[in-house]
């Protein structure tokens, strides 16, 4: 009985991924390897949420994107399809016995898959190793060194 509540929980516990985010997911399947619109950045996220038909605000794109209900990782569930704005951020993490640093001054990235609530597989596109085409690599909350990570929610338009 014990066993029985305990799956009960783990099963109830964990939320469904939003219809929103799995046609955002869905966009981003169909991409892999491609360039969308001009290669930058930001064009994968602007596509993959016009196709979801959720909401994006273009109105200051100069400083900060608004790619939908920003969300604490914190406090709140992760779904892959959720948008994430990285802003002076620099991330340091151990691969192959060896350290590795990245800096990231303005990115956007789409988490396309959630290993755990902090460690994510992420599309994104203008990134040293896919260059302008989309390619997926994983990401940790815990290699953040500085900078900020905004995680956005996809919504209705």
């Amino acid at each position: 009985m014990k066993y029985l509540f305990i799956l009960v929980i783990l099963v109830l516990g964990k939320s469904d991924t939003p219809p929103l985010n799995k046609k955002v997911v869905k966009y981003i399947d169909t991409v892999i390897g491609k360039k969308v619109d001009r290669g930058e950045c930001w064009d994968l996220a602007a596509a993959a949420l016009d196709y979801a038909g959720a909401y994006l605000d273009r109105s200051n794109q100069k400083n900060i994107y608004v790619f939908g209900k920003v969300i604490n990782p914190k406090q709140e569930e992760i779904f892959e399809g959720d948008i994430i704005q990285l802003e002076n951020v620099k991330i340091e993490y151990t691969k192959d016995d060896g350290i590795y640093t990245e800096s990231m001054p303005h990115h956007t990235a789409i988490v396309y898959e959630v290993l755990d609530k902090s460690h994510f597989k992420i599309a994104h596109q203008n990134t040293s190793f896919s260059g302008k085409k989309v390619g997926i690599s994983e990401f940790r909350l815990s290699d953040l060194k500085k900078g900020k990570i905004i995680f956005y929610r996809p919504y209705k338009k």
